[in-house]
């Protein structure tokens, strides 16, 4: 029995939630056919082309999962005029769908980046870019000063308003104890104290988390609840937290240190290469060991722009599919070797692991859908 696309996509989110991407990229569902088909079969591919394409039809699958999106810069015409147009043209007139992961894969837990780390034998890596998010219930966070007898009263209102939400808990809060000092003057009314007479009471420190949406709310129920005349409260914006081992590139930390000729051997059998590229460092063509590889699928470039030299705690070794010349030779001179495997042989190779993660997970759920790796994908260079 066919199973929904949408459960499939489901699937390939929790192997890569779409959050992770660049904010650049164009990822998720890109073609979506105006017939809905449920999926029996899938096809796994780096680049979609249009003999990738007539394999995906060959095969009768009814979804292509393209690392690349073939929907990336926008398009103004869809006509048969342009190979990029022609497969997407045809694939929704077969009534194919197309998803792209792409960043959002490099990104994630387990993704092509570590995947990267574990051809190189590192256990230990973090990513070049943090991701950090910030979750819209704890977007703020509000304090109020309430004396201990109306505490409770304050806290439960500021609760009920929607306050205090963190995961899978409600009605959060962290209370202190300390004082408030005030001197209440011609038409007041106060709570405590005297008009003309200096007030120092004790108070507790009240701190709540809210969302952005809930705060009016939560502002009235504490105007409300509270026993003063004119509450003392203050509202914070939060920043977003780092989730662990999440972002762009990693940053490889080797168990044991190993010369750069081993590292290019572990490199060509782990991309199932013959040959890559290689500039060395005069320290590494001296035999000096490498702890510290930065590693990006496809072009890393840019994304090594901010990273110190080896002397100041960079990395040794730059591992990537593509670098621009002069980058190349900037840090050589700083001292740190780089090896270029062409950009889609640092990517293609994972596609068996994705194959096996994705199966893995229709399979729990007792689902038949056939996944497979296009044979037809290559990269467009080759040595000759």
């Amino acid at each position: 029995m066919a199973t929904p696309l949408s459960q499939v996509i489901a699937l390939l989110e929790e192997l890569a939630p779409l959050r992770f991407a660049e904010a650049w990229d164009n990822v998720g569902l890109l073609v979506e056919p105006p017939k809905p088909r449920g999926v029996t079969r899938a096809l796994l591919t780096i680049d979609l082309t249009e003999p990738v394409l007539e394999e995906a039809l060959e095969a009768g699958a009814q979804l292509v999962v393209a690392y690349h999106p073939p929907l990336f810069k926008g398009m103004k015409r869809l006509t048969q005029r342009t190979p990029g147009e022609r497969v997407i043209t045809r694939a929704l007139a077969e009534g194919i769908a197309i998803y792209s992961p792409h960043t959002a894969l490099d990104a994630a837990p387990g993704g092509l980046n570590d995947w990267l780390c574990d051809l190189l034998g590192a256990h230990t890596r973090r990513p070049i870019t943090q991701r950090c998010e910030l979750d819209a219930a704890q977007a703020l966070k509000l304090v109020t000063f309430v004396p201990q007898a109306e505490l409770d009263e304050v806290r439960v209102a500021l609760a009920a308003a929607g306050a205090g939400h963190i995961g899978d808990y409600e009605e959060c809060a962290f209370i202190s104890s300390g004082h408030g000092h005030f001197l209440p003057t011609a038409g007041a009314d106060p709570h405590l104290g005297q008009v003309g007479q200096r007030e120092l009471t004790p108070e507790q420190r009240l701190e709540v988390v809210c969302s952005r949406r809930a705060l009016p709310h939560v502002a009235q129920a504490l105007v409300d609840s509270h026993p003063y005349e004119e509450p003392a409260w203050d509202v914070y914006p939060l920043e977003p937290k780092p989730l662990q081992g999440t972002g762009a590139g990693r940053i490889a930390e080797l168990t044991t240190p190993a010369e750069l000729p081993e590292l290019v051997t572990r490199i060509k059998a782990g991309l199932g290469l013959h040959a890559v590229r290689v500039a060395t460092a005069s320290l590494h063509q001296e035999g000096a060991p490498i702890t510290r590889v930065a590693v990006c699928p496809g072009a890393g470039g840019s994304l090594f722009e901010a990273l110190p030299p080896p002397s100041r705690g960079g990395p040794e070794l730059y591992f990537t599919g593509e670098m621009r010349h002069h980058d190349v030779l900037g840090r050589v001179a700083e001292g740190a070797s780089v090896v270029l495997c062409d950009h889609t042989n640092t990517e293609r190779g994972y596609l068996p692991r994705l194959k096996s993660a994705l199966e893995a997970r229709l399979s729990a759920r007792g689902e038949q859908v056939s996944v497979h790796c296009s044979q037809r994908d290559q990269d467009p260079l080759e040595v000759v």
